[in-house]
């Protein structure tokens, strides 16, 4: 699969397959298998700062569950210093020793002075790239969105000024102007984006009237604003970009191909389809590259980019116009099915 080579934030990949951050992404065994199945990189686990505190305080509590219990007792226990990190990082770096393959960090920190310091903790393990997942909770009525992209954009320039291996930003689509924000990240020399973080979505059980919490994974549906955005950010950013979300199969990842992506994540067709998966969507994109007589992947990586295309309405809003004025054909067809 010589002609599926490819380059990500200066590292060359073996194909444009990357396994993202997940559960999957944590254990050896499963990772010794997704490297057998020919992805290209694998992003490890994600580190996160807040499971990290939420640990800390559960052992604090037990700790100091039994303190007093007897008159002549000061503590039961001997006081404890959680290991915070350590044990997350301990298995990064042997993931990073055990694979051939690329292994990038990922981090979501939740203070602008833990960021830099994390991410240079996981850099520490000899990994390729790290990976920032960039989102915000909307809980407070007073902050304005442009305060929270400049501190994002700090965040980014004190990781930047930390470590030294490449950086990419796994964004969320939820801003005024996602193509306002990746330009503002793209002047920090960022070496690449990843379009999109897929976020928890709260749910509620009408019998039990509670909050729950469910996984929804994605399907090919899902893949349409990532493939938008690609196409519009083609041939206008220095960074690369990598799709993700909704990638299900070999197709879903040549139309982001086409589309100007350098790469595309794999996380919910693999929980789907399992590992061996992966080894099938690489044999379709060969395949429809052998049918078209394309010899590499640059030959054919943003061909129907906004940049390439003459169509004033590539991309754009207005095409959903065409399909509201032919809406009585489509349910007319639908009804006959």
């Amino acid at each position: 699969m010589s002609k599926l080579k490819t380059n990500y934030l200066g590292i060359e990949l073996r194909n444009p397959l990357i396994v993202g951050a997940s559960s999957l992404t944590s254990n050896i065994d499963t990772l010794k298998a997704i490297e057998k199945a020919g992805a290209g990189a694998v992003v490890f686990k994600s580190l996160f700062e807040e499971q990290i505190q939420l640990e800390e305080l559960e052992l604090e509590n037990e700790l100091e569950e039994y303190n007093e219990r007897h008159a002549e007792m000061v503590k039961l226990f001997p006081t404890l210093k959680h290991a915070g990190p350590a044990e997350h990082l301990a298995k990064l770096k042997k993931a990073k020793e055990t694979l051939g393959i690329p292994v990038i960090g990922s981090l979501n920190a939740m203070h602008p002075d833990t960021w830099a310091e994390y991410a240079q903790a996981i850099a520490d393990t000899g990994v390729d790239a790290l990976e920032l997942n960039f989102y915000t909770t909307p809980k407070d009525f007073e902050v304005e969105g442009k305060t929270i992209i400049q501190s994002q954009v700090e965040v980014l320039q004190s990781v930047k000024e930390k470590i030294k291996i490449p950086i990419s930003v796994k964004l969320s689509p939820f801003y005024t102007n996602p193509l306002d924000v990746i330009r503002r990240f793209d002047e920090t020399e960022v070496d690449g984006f990843v379009l999109f973080n897929r976020l928890f979505q709260p749910d509620i059980d009408i019998d039990k009237e509670e909050l729950v919490q469910t996984i929804i994974l994605s399907d090919s549906s899902d893949h349409r604003l990532p493939l938008r955005f690609t196409g519009l950010l083609y041939g206008n950013i220095a960074a690369d970009i990598c799709a993700a979300t909704g990638i299900m199969n070999g197709n879903d990842a040549v139309k982001m191909i086409l589309a100007g992506a350098d790469t595309f994540q794999v996380v919910s067709t693999l929980y789907r389809n399992g590992i061996d998966h992966i080894t099938e969507m690489l044999a379709q994109i060969e395949g429809w590259m052998n049918k078209k007589g394309y010899k590499s992947i640059d030959d054919f990586r943003g061909k129907l980019a906004k940049k390439n295309l003459h169509d004033p309405f590539a991309y754009r809003r207005a095409q959903y116009v065409d399909i509201l004025l032919r809406s009585n054909d489509i349910i007319k067809t639908n009804a006959l099915k």
